[in-house]
């Protein structure tokens, strides 16, 4: 039994009567589907469930959960599985691979990598087509920021190819390449497909294929016959989804999965009743969560009036509320370790409600006003939704709270899913990272309001700032860049940034899991113990 916390070592305060709560909540949303206790299945559990399988236009971590295992790269994130270790990648689909010079990459694929349904071996052409649809406008990827300045990829033979970049991009080995938009799919399947991958793939290349989707209950997974790799250790990966960490644990602890994340609120019991043969380890974290405010919407217009919204909200309570006093606040989007990390926040993380107060009634709003929050209605963020509740009540902004599930939620700010966004006007949001600042900014340039920008914040010398920085190869002044940038974004009274959080998973010790240096899985590299 294994119950290493890594570099989190602070005090757990146990709050049984709020735990109580939190577990009876949690039972009555388990779902009602037939576990896998027999064979060499892993079961593990994912916070929401997959949107679209295509690298152009995946919407989030989970969908690559399912596309890292059914598609190739040309390079993977190295899973070393230690809390906190450094970032490194590893071969994949590519033999072979290098930075021939500031803007040129040169690839040679392993051959023998097979397309199912009779879609052929992957060759470098297809490697082409993949990377330059993204940045193809007529694809409207939403995806494209993760390719950058991409200019072409030249082949070179069936297994060689040639990335080049119209001018330096540094995150190409962070983001790009290891993650979601570097997942390698077949030419011929998707302009059969008419360009576009929906939620079934027309065909996979990776050790695994979908043998199975039960949509909002599980992913099943079945070892690909069409596979020439090293065998997979497990027969077939079950993904069950589950909004909630409460849940989760409830089904870990009845030996249902075998693998989670689960809440911080949980590690104190765990400290002291682990169960039988498990291991738990708490990951730093790179997701940013923050209060995003609608700078479209009529009610917040005045930048006072957001001003006051960020004093008065006090991140050391959401803190101690929903993080049970386990995350510490942020200073901004990017985390801690990475280049572009702020030393402080302009606005403290402490609430000032006199500050508050005055900026209220500069505005004119001294009789208050009443605003709406939408919020994903998990354990977590409905604590920290009260809180924010709470403490804008002091200051005359009356709050109502709308809770949502996943699938209504991850919408709410997107113009091609309908007209909600109008409507938007706080909202309390969590974005997944990668190893690279790029990453957290470039999502708030002009191009994106609509897509993943619902705050609908567009400042041209933000996008050129930010444009500027993701090519720039000295670390130094990428530094001051992201620093700069951070500071804008917070400037406009639309952000108030609140945690990072930290990620503590547990799973058996059957399972030697493949797992980033923030925690999340790689499950085509998870083995048997």
């Amino acid at each position: 039994m294994d119950r290493t916390y890594a570099w989190l070592r602070i005090p757990i305060t146990r709050r049984s009567i709020l735990k109580s709560a939190a577990a009876m909540g949690a039972a009555s949303a388990l779902p009602s589907v037939a576990w896998s206790a027999e064979g060499k299945v892993l079961k593990a559990r994912t916070y929401a469930d997959i949107k679209v399988l295509d690298p152009a236009h995946f919407l989030g971590v989970v969908d690559e959960e399912i596309m890292g295992p059914i598609y190739n790269k040309l390079i993977n994130y190295k899973s070393g599985g230690k809390p906190g270790g450094a970032w490194d990648w590893q071969l994949e689909a590519a033999a072979s691979i290098e930075q021939v010079d500031p803007t040129h990459i040169k690839f040679v694929l392993k051959p023998g990598i097979m397309f199912d349904n009779g879609f052929g071996e992957m060759t470098a052409d297809d490697v082409k087509f993949s990377f330059e649809r993204i940045v193809d406008p007529a694809t409207e990827s939403t995806m494209a920021p993760d390719w950058g300045p991409l200019g072409k990829v030249e082949v070179m033979d069936a297994y060689t190819g040639v990335i080049a970049f119209d001018e330096p991009f540094p995150p190409v080995w962070n983001i790009t390449l290891p993650y979601s938009s570097g997942n390698i799919v077949s030419r011929k399947a998707v302009e059969a497909a008419g360009g576009r991958i929906g939620t079934e793939p027309p065909c996979v290349s990776g050790p695994y294929r979908i043998k199975e989707w039960r949509p909002k209950q599980k992913h099943v997974l079945e070892v690909n016959p069409m596979w020439s790799g090293p065998k997979p250790d497990f027969d077939e990966i079950h993904i069950f989804k589950m909004d909630d960490e409460k849940t989760a644990e409830l089904a870990f602890d009845a030996g249902d999965i075998d693998f989670t994340r689960v809440s911080l609120s949980s590690l104190g019991r765990y400290d002291s009743d682990m169960p039988d043969n498990s291991s738990l380890h708490v990951f730093p974290s790179l997701y940013y969560v923050w209060v995003g405010m609608n700078l479209d919407h009529p009610a917040l217009q005045d930048r006072r009036l957001r001003q006051a919204i960020q004093h008065a909200i006090d991140v050391p309570s959401i803190l101690e509320a929903a993080y049970f006093g386990a995350a510490d606040a942020s200073t901004g989007l990017i985390a801690p370790g990475l280049t572009g990390h702020r030393p402080q926040s302009l606005v403290p993380p402490a609430a000032d409600f006199d500050k508050a107060r005055q900026l209220m009634a500069e505005a004119g709003l001294s009789d208050g006003v009443t605003l709406t929050l939408d919020v994903l209605n998990k354990s977590t963020n409905v604590a920290a939704a009260q809180v924010i509740q709470a403490t804008l009540a002091t200051v005359g902004v009356e709050v109502e709270v709308n809770l949502h599930e996943g699938g209504a939620f991850w919408t709410l700010g997107d113009e091609s899913s309908g007209e909600r966004w109008k409507d938007v006007q706080l909202i309390l949001n969590r974005f997944s990272m990668v190893p690279d600042p790029y990453y957290a900014t470039t999502w708030w340039q002009c191009g994106q309001v609509g897509v993943w920008n619902w705050e609908r914040y567009c400042n041209e010398e933000y996008d050129k700032i930010d444009s500027a920085a993701s090519s720039e190869t000295d670390p130094a002044k990428r530094q001051v860049m992201y620093e700069k940038l951070q500071d804008m974004l917070e400037d406009s009274g639309a952000f108030r940034f609140v945690t990072h959080e930290a990620s503590p998973v547990i799973y058996r010790d059957t399972l030697v899991p493949a797992l980033r240096p923030d925690g999340l899985p790689i499950y085509r590299y998870f083995k048997r113990a």
